[in-house]
């Protein structure tokens, strides 16, 4: 399997870490959006929309859009709930995520950290949103570890991967302590602790029973 992705997008690292989790061999082939290399005719040929995450499988044949990609991949996996609800709110959160968190975190993120756009400028709706999102997630976890029947899923790993670093488009992670405790877990079942430049030093533990 052949993975088309940027490093820096959170939407291709989310199929990077799914692929990682479940062990499944594959090639990264890093796309630089920002050079414009998802927009030549050899990867509109796999990927004719130019986007990125991409991936071709071992068949042959290509799949786009990151949730898309990694429901593929995670098939009949222990990052699937078996239980029919319990898979459909995991699938509520992939909507959620693409509808009312992805379009304002990580535009937030990209306008400031790659744009150069000062917080205080963004658009009051981009800035607006994007809290909402962080406290639907705080709302969420205020009573359970995860976002789906209290263990990991595809939800966490869609949810985290731009999350971890809203900070880099402005929003204050602290304000949101529970969500913070959650980053911490999913990175460390993921492997993937320290990641993203997290500025706290605090270390989450599950609470005593």
């Amino acid at each position: 399997m052949r993975i088309f992705g940027d490093s820096i997008s959170g939407n291709c690292l989310k199929v990077k870490w799914t692929a990682d989790r479940l062990g499944l061999a594959y090639e990264w082939i890093e796309t630089d959006i920002l050079k414009g290399e998802s927009r030549t005719p050899a990867f509109l040929a796999v990927n004719p929309a130019g986007q990125v995450p991409t991936v071709v499988l071992d068949d042959g044949r290509s799949l786009a859009q990151s949730n898309a990609i990694i429901l593929h991949l995670a098939e009949a996996s222990d990052l699937i709930p078996a239980d029919a609800y319990e898979r459909a709110k995991m699938f509520e959160w992939l909507f959620w995520e693409q509808y009312s968190h992805e379009p304002y975190i990580a535009v937030a993120r990209f306008q400031v950290r790659y744009l150069g756009t000062s917080p205080a400028e963004l658009e009051p709706k981009i800035v607006e949103r994007g809290r909402a999102a962080l406290q639907r997630l705080e709302g969420a976890l205020a009573t359970q570890d995860y976002l789906v029947a209290d263990r990991l899923s595809l939800a966490d790993i869609a949810l985290v991967a731009y999350t971890r670093v809203a900070w880099e488009g402005g929003f204050e992670l602290s304000e949101y302590p529970k969500v913070q405790d959650w980053i911490w877990r999913v990175e460390q079942a993921l492997g993937i602790a320290g990641g993203g430049g997290l500025p706290w030093a605090r270390r989450a533990a599950k609470p005593e029973p």
